[in-house]
Formats: C-alpha cells, sequence, structure tokens
C-alpha cells in the first residue's frame, strides 16, 4: 500500500484530519463544495484540482494528500451539478449541462478568489472532463495558473472512424427529437447499480476502486450515472471549438499531460494531437499497464506519474523564495 511521506498508511475512505470541508457559493449563487487543507511548515506552493464527469473530489483523497506531504497547499472541489453540489438535469443521477461555458465561467470565478488567498505559485490540475475545462479555461484565458497538470483529459472521443462533425450532428439531433436531459446512454440492468466490468475502464487498483464503491455507500449524494444528451452535444461543441485552428497554439502556460494509450473512455490521440500543438507541453503516454484514472492505478504505474509531475512542477513552477 502506498504510504504517506509520514510513512503511515494513507485511509482513502475518510477525510483526512487536517482537511476542511466548506462551500463555495458561484457568483450566481449556486452552492459547490470544496476542500482545502494546508502545508505544514514552509509551503511550496497551492495546487487546485477538479475531477472529471461523475466524479467527486473523494477518489483523488489520496494524490491530494501526497502533494500535500510535499508542502503544498491543497484545494479541490466538484463541479457544479455533480457530487454533493446539486444536480442540473430531470433527475437525481443523470448528469447535465446547459453549456461548457458554464463550467468555465465557475472555474474562472473560483481560481480568481483562490488565487487572491493562497500562495504561489498557483497550479491548476485536473482529471478527465476537468482537464477539458481547465484547457478550454486556458485557452479563453479566464485563468493564469503558473503551470497545469492534466491527467486523461477529456479531449476528444472514440469516434469509431466517424468525423467529429457527424457525431456532433447526431447529437444535435437527438436533442432536438426528445429531452436533452435524458440519459444518453444506458447505465445498468439494474438502475442505482454501477455498470458490470466498470472497473475494467478506470484502474487495475482494486483497492482504490474498492474506495470509490465505499464513498458511494457512504455519502450516497456523489453518486452519478450517464450523461445527457445534452451534455454529449454540449462535449462535442466545446471539444470543436477548442481544437479550431490557433486556438491551441496561443497557450503559453506550461503543460504536463499523462495519459495511456490503453484508455477506453477518452481519446488518446486527440491528446497527442493537443500536446503536439501546445506551445509549451509535456506528455507521458503509458499504455496497457494503465486505465483511465492514471493517477488511482496501481502503485508501480502510479508512484512514477507523481514522480514525473513532481519534476515538472520543478522545473516549471519552481519555489517562491
Amino acid at each position: 500500500m502506498v504510504t504517506e511521506a509520514s510513512g503511515k498508511p494513507f485511509d482513502g475512505r475518510a477525510i483526512p484530519a487536517n482537511a476542511l470541508e466548506t462551500i463555495w457559493k458561484a457568483p450566481d449563487g449556486h452552492a459547490v463544495r470544496r476542500i482545502d487543507w494546508s502545508a505544514a511548515g514552509q509551503v511550496r506552493g497551492s495546487i487546485l484540482y477538479f475531477p472529471g464527469r461523475g466524479d467527486f473530489y473523494e477518489k483523488y483523497l489520496e494524490t491530494l494528500a501526497y502533494w500535500n506531504d510535499r508542502s503544498w497547499n491543497v484545494t479541490a472541489a466538484d463541479w457544479r451539478g455533480q457530487a454533493g453540489s446539486g444536480r442540473l438535469g430531470s433527475d437525481a443521477v443523470t448528469g447535465h449541462i446547459g453549456d461548457f461555458a458554464q463550467w468555465v465561467d465557475d472555474l474562472a470565478a473560483f481560481w480568481n478568489e483562490w488565487k487572491a488567498a493562497t500562495p504561489g505559485p498557483h497550479i491548476l490540475a485536473a482529471h478527465s472532463m476537468g482537464g477539458h475545462i481547465v484547457l478550454r479555461a486556458l485557452v479563453e484565458r479566464r485563468v493564469d495558473p503558473d503551470a497545469a497538470v492534466l491527467s486523461a483529459p477529456m479531449l476528444g472521443f472514440h469516434t469509431f472512424g466517424l468525423p467529429l462533425g457527424v457525431l456532433h450532428a447526431a447529437a444535435r439531433l437527438m436533442c432536438a427529437v426528445g429531452d436533452r436531459h435524458r440519459p444518453a446512454w444506458k447505465w445498468s440492468e439494474k438502475p442505482g447499480q454501477v455498470p458490470e466490468g466498470r472497473d475494467k475502464l478506470l484502474t487495475h487498483d482494486a483497492r482504490r476502486y474498492g474506495d470509490e464503491m465505499a464513498w458511494r455507500e457512504q455519502r450516497p449524494e456523489l453518486v452519478m450515472g450517464p450523461g445527457s444528451w445534452g451534455w454529449v452535444e454540449r462535449a462535442y461543441a466545446s471539444t470543436r471549438g477548442m481544437f479550431a485552428r490557433g486556438k491551441l497554439e496561443a497557450v503559453t502556460t506550461p503543460v504536463f499531460i499523462v495519459a495511456t494509450s490503453a484508455d477506453m473512455l477518452v481519446s488518446p490521440k486527440a491528446i497527442i494531437e493537443a500536446d503536439r500543438r501546445l506551445p509549451d507541453s509535456e506528455l507521458m503516454m503509458l499504455g496497457k499497464e494503465a486505465r483511465h484514472e492514471v493517477l488511482r492505478e496501481v502503485d508501480a504505474v502510479r508512484d512514477p506519474i507523481l514522480r514525473a509531475i513532481d519534476d515538472f512542477l520543478d522545473r516549471k513552477a519552481p519555489r517562491r523564495d
């Protein structure tokens, strides 16, 4: 089992004693959960972390604690409409958003408040859909981190040989002929239960996957199922806009991307293209040893990732003395 810097085993099923869960109010009053904990001694800087679609920050406590043990102040938060931050759809489990721009607006507002209240350097980190929103915010110059770290960012989807424009048109049609809030795919044979084999898409580590299941039981409000057709259509639209000519090339922030060619949820090809087009990007591309949740993989895979991120931050966002 991976241990903290203190040498003690990390309990991935409990909030750390030195962490504080509170509520952040977005400019429109929407309540969003956040968690913060400060580093002991001389502070290395501050990291703000966001999870992926259908995710919750509890899943990433182990990685956040790793950074905190290395003298980073750490903050993480939900996206509005996910986990313990309400729902935007017509039921309690379908993930919906009117437009990804709403999440970018939330991120920009949170970032400005958080940056003003924390010591630098300031790092923005995110997983999967969170990585999509962070990169879009960089493209639109809505945030200004000293560096960004993206794990398996949702920069594209498996298209099965079909052009992205065709898939976007199909999603628009599905929204036009029915309720945009309805689920875009089937969850499982038994409502409320995770699909069989879901773990095979996410991680090889049974303990870390079990941590997620334990949180779902402990805090039922965290449970989310499929995305809505509205979410799918807006995801395609956001992706196409972000990959338009000249957009990625204008990003000046140093970006570290870790992904896997074996990912069955997001497109490795799109990640490779983004890395090629970003002016200051470093890509750590793994293979079949890793599944989508690269920061929740077995120790033999996860530990080198964390060391590579440490090295990147030491070079691109050095300590301010």
